[in-house]
């Protein structure tokens, strides 16, 4: 087996921690899987044997050294193991999002040059037939779930299991080939190639190698002291690389367990009987809980009400010093003890977050007033600032040293500065090989001493070394009177109430800023229907008068919030709209990370965006949409405009350097 002589040891490879571990401690639960009800466990020998027999299969499907395999689905075991699999016999594991659209896929699978495909169900299935002869490279088809398959063209499509089990009937033909092909993995060969979520353009190949993802494995455990005793639940993309980090690079390195759900419509279930000590979502999983929190407390009882009020104002205050073992009054550790019995300890296990002893929120910024309310819980719940292109991790919070407004100090191993612009620049052992056939990008994003632009705009507190980033590079500007223009500060707090699922700021450049509004069905449908408002559609109850009143109101607070600070003072909202319609990915509007494509919505918009400068109070408008069958079509509504109250602002602005 080849060595490094690293943090990592003799185990340079995915597939030979995996050996580590099935050999050290073989009957500890590896994986499980919620299927019917019932969870099945697989230890982590079961796990390696499972993982054998499939990589087997692929020798004797053709795969070769440096194929790429595309694999598609949600989160399942048998797809995790496809990805262990494929780099155990050399080949590159291309994870695609499950959502994609046929033809966002299609450019994945061929960028790439996926001779392979391996796909959870007929639905994935379906997607790559209808694109397969746009694929120049793509030969075989694996499909893991056979329902709905049994009158397919079988000449290219093959049953998982069967792959599996023809590989272990081979076993003694092809064993020796591929211990040699494992042996031969080096701590520099690719272990996985991810796809940037595209919000300016195509996405871009990511190709990290093995000491990328174990490096940043064993430095970002060590931070948080993991261990094989915890459990994580696997519910995010398998495409992400978030995902890939904690179920797969730290799983593999400290040996916990990885839970996947059932389905997305069991998650809050499931989640709630693994109890999972290590968690990880971004930001908008921990504002649709809140939401879902808020909209039970509006029908609950009044002495119900009451007491959330009176014990949650009491967690805002105190909890958050309670759990950085910061000193505290007897009385009020006391009431806090009393609150844990009544609310802080039944909400938590409501939400399945009871157990967790390590809690992460990133991808896009949080909400200061959403994060202080998992905290205030007793919830261990920490910021950290990550991309792809670093195996995730750039700058952690240690315990002690949580706050809402900072990104916390440099991971392990990771160093970070700020350019002459304002743009945050770091390097370590996690920063990717490059970009998949796209030189130009790789030159222009990571310099010869390995520095990466990371794009965004930020700078370190002089006092604690924290890091605060303010808002993408790209989209942090000046308002016309010089003063610093971040809009996705000011989104955020829009987001905090649960009325509210999406904002999108514009100021760039002009006198003053405005916005568009996404309502949350969810939230704001549950109140029309407990004030016996009739509505048939999104876009009716989004221009209802009291909806608008009420997102006015949140507006007219959030720039109360803004005016008090001195730096952004100037990105209060003076007009806003509220969209016809929810922004999509389907669409082109957002990622399939949920990420805002601005440049888009401003074209795509621009009529609704002129309106809201050029003082019309209603404007009519036509919109392409996608539909979920994929067919398109429009919809058409005329949108009132609203002013918002703003607030003077008596202190000197600070203008963006």
């Amino acid at each position: 087996m080849a060595t490094a002589s690293t943090g990592a040891g003799e185990f340079v490879s995915i597939p030979a921690l995996l050996d580590r571990n099935a050999a050290e401690f073989g009957t500890k639960a590896a994986y499980r899987e919620k299927e019917f009800g019932i969870w099945q466990t697989w230890s982590w020998s079961e796990t390696r044997d499972e993982i054998r027999n499939l990589a087997l299969g692929l020798i004797n499907l053709g795969v070769n050294k440096g194929d790429f395999i595309a694999i598609i689905g949600s989160n399942r075991p048998h797809l995790y193991w496809s990805v262990v699999a494929a780099e155990m016999v050399g080949a590159i594991p291309v994870p695609v999002y499950q959502d994609s659209a046929a033809e966002e896929m299609a450019y994945v699978l061929d960028h790439c040059g996926a001779r392979f495909v391996i796909a959870e169900d007929q639905e994935q299935v379906d997607k790559v037939i209808e694109v397969q002869e746009t694929l120049q490279q793509f030969e075989q088809l694996i499909y893991l779930d056979p329902r709905g398959l049994r009158k397919y063209d079988h000449s290219r499509l093959h049953a998982y299991t069967h792959v599996q089990e023809e590989g272990h009937a081979m076993r003694d033909e092809l064993t020796a080939e591929l211990d040699r092909r494992q042996a031969a993995i080096t701590y520099d060969d690719t272990c996985v190639m991810l796809y940037t979520s595209g919000t300016t353009g195509k996405p871009k190949g990511v190709v990290l190698s093995n000491r990328n993802i174990i490096e940043t494995s064993i430095a970002s455990s060590d931070f948080d002291s993991l261990n094989r005793g915890d459990e994580v639940l696997a519910y995010l993309p398998m495409a992400w690389v978030g995902d890939f980090i904690f179920s797969i690079g730290q799983a593999y390195w400290t040996g916990f367990c990885v839970n996947c759900p059932e389905s997305e419509e069991t998650l809050l279930g499931d989640l709630r009987e693994i109890g999972p000590t290590y968690y990880f979502a971004p930001p908008r999983v921990f504002e649709t809980q809140l939401t879902t929190v808020m909209i039970r407390m509006e029908d609950a009882t009044r002495m119900k009400k009451w007491l959330f009020k009176t014990f949650m104002d009491h967690a805002k205050r105190v909890g958050p010093a309670i759990l950085d073992g910061k000193s505290v009054g007897a009385w009020d550790r006391f009431k806090y003890m009393l609150g844990g019995l009544f609310i802080y300890g039944p909400l938590k296990n409501t939400l399945g977050l009871s157990r967790v002893r390590v809690g992460y929120t990133a991808g896009e910024a949080i909400g200061p007033e959403i994060f202080q309310f998992y905290r205030s819980l007793g919830i261990n719940l920490k910021q950290l600032y990550g991309q792809t292109e670093a195996s995730v991790f750039i700058t952690q919070q240690p315990d002690g040293e949580v706050r809402a407004d900072t990104v916390g100090v440099p991971s392990p191993k990771v160093e970070v500065k700020i350019g002459e612009t304002g743009e945050v620049f770091y390097r370590s052992p996690g920063v990717f090989v490059e970009y998949y056939k796209n030189a130009e990008s790789t030159a222009s994003t990571k310099d010869a001493e390995g520095w990466v632009a990371t794009g965004d705009a930020g700078f370190f507190e002089p006092d604690t070394g924290h890091l605060r980033i303010i808002d993408r590079a790209k989209d942090v500007g000046k308002m016309a009177d010089g003063s610093m223009f971040a809009p996705k500060y000011v989104e955020n707090k829009l987001k905090f109430y649960p009325n509210i699922l999406e904002a999108v700021v514009f100021g760039n450049g002009r006198d003053r800023c405005t916005a568009f509004i996404n309502i949350d069905l969810s939230a704001v449908g549950n109140w029309a229907e407990r004030h016996n408002i009739a509505y048939s559609s999104y876009q009716e109850l989004a221009g209802h008068p009291q909806v608008v009143a009420a997102i006015q109101a949140h507006v007219e607070e959030v720039n109360a919030s803004v005016a008090a600070d001195e730096m952004l003072s100037g990105c209060q909202i003076h007009r806003f709209l509220i969209l016809h319609k929810e922004l999509d990915a389907d669409d082109g509007e957002m990622t399939r990370t949920r990420k805002v494509r601005r440049r888009i919505i401003e074209e795509k918009y621009h009529d609704l965006i002129t309106a809201l400068y050029d003082g019309s109070e209603r404007i009519s408008t036509r919109t392409e949409v996608t539909y979920e069958d994929g067919r398109k079509g429009y919809i058409s509504a005329t949108l009132e405009i609203r002013d918002a109250k703003t607030v003077p602002v008596t202190t000197q602005k600070v203008a963006a350097e």
